[in-house]
């Protein structure tokens, strides 16, 4: 839907009445960003906004100076990491990393890997916490950064729990090869996605990165849909069997106290 914004207009007193704020037009900036567009050019935005051109410019300048927003190498435009840290301070996904603290903290301590928090944002992964064990494979990952779905564990783990549609979603956008044994066909995808919600693991074998495995559990809400993924990073050359256990416990505890914490999600 397009946002226009009036032209200053008399009160039936006589006063004038204040034209759109600066602020609101920087949040209507923002509200052109959702699960279906996150990636916008400048004048995809202009016309969502009803600004002109000249306007969204400006207000895009200061959103990218500020970190709301990121502008890409294309020339295109995504909602920046700032926006994620004050999201962060959200009730909900506080206690989910509080909860899932002490998991993470074993998990790398126990395997001598990564251990890693991801939810759902749009058609990507996105780490909410990490912690590295000593001697961990080096990986790309970073708090507040996103991750490919198709490539990681927690990714698949993520798509097992959601709709079919965000799976027809994320192939229409198109599976991007990060290594040679990236899954970059929908069929083989859909494979691995359906094993992942048969066995309630997801693993990735150096599809992110070459010397990487990766395998995670999904964390459930309360009504049984995935409220995250919690996954664990280690060499590729071992073997991902004797972890599952380890992972799809530490998803057992991080839902257990969430459920005793009175989290929210899901009820």
């Amino acid at each position: 839907m397009t946002l226009t914004f009036p032209e200053t207009r008399a009160t039936p007193a006589g006063e004038a009445e204040p034209g759109p704020t600066v602020s609101s037009r920087l949040l209507a900036v923002l509200g052109c960003f959702d699960l279906t567009r996150q990636l916008l050019t400048l004048t995809e935005i202009a016309d969502s906004t009803g600004l002109p051109l000249s306007t969204a410019r400006r207000l895009i300048v200061e959103l990218v100076k500020w970190g709301a927003l990121e502008r890409l190498a294309d020339g295109r435009y995504r909602v920046g990491t700032r926006l994620w840290r004050v999201g962060n301070l959200a009730a909900v996904q506080r206690e989910l990393r509080e909860a899932a603290a002490p998991s993470l903290q074993e998990l790398s301590t126990v395997s001598a890997g990564t251990a890693q928090l991801a939810v759902l944002d749009g058609l990507d992964a996105l780490c909410i916490d990490k912690v590295c064990g000593p001697g961990a494979v080096p990986t790309e990952t970073h708090v507040g950064g996103r991750l490919p779905l198709h490539a990681t564990a927690v990714g698949k783990v993520l798509l097992a729990g959601s709709p079919p549609t965000l799976l027809a979603d994320l192939a229409r956008r198109g599976l991007e090869r990060r290594t040679p044994r990236t899954l970059v066909e929908p069929g083989r995808l859909a494979a691995s996605v359906r094993r992942a919600r048969i066995s309630g693991v997801g693993t990735s074998q150096e599809e992110m990165t070459i010397g990487a495995a990766s395998v995670a559990a999904a964390i459930p809400a309360r009504d049984g849909s995935t409220a995250a993924a919690i996954g664990l990073v280690v060499h590729a050359h071992r073997p991902l069997l004797p972890l599952v256990r380890a992972v799809t416990a530490a998803a057992e505890q991080v839902s257990r106290r969430l459920r005793d914490g009175g989290f929210a999600a899901g009820a």
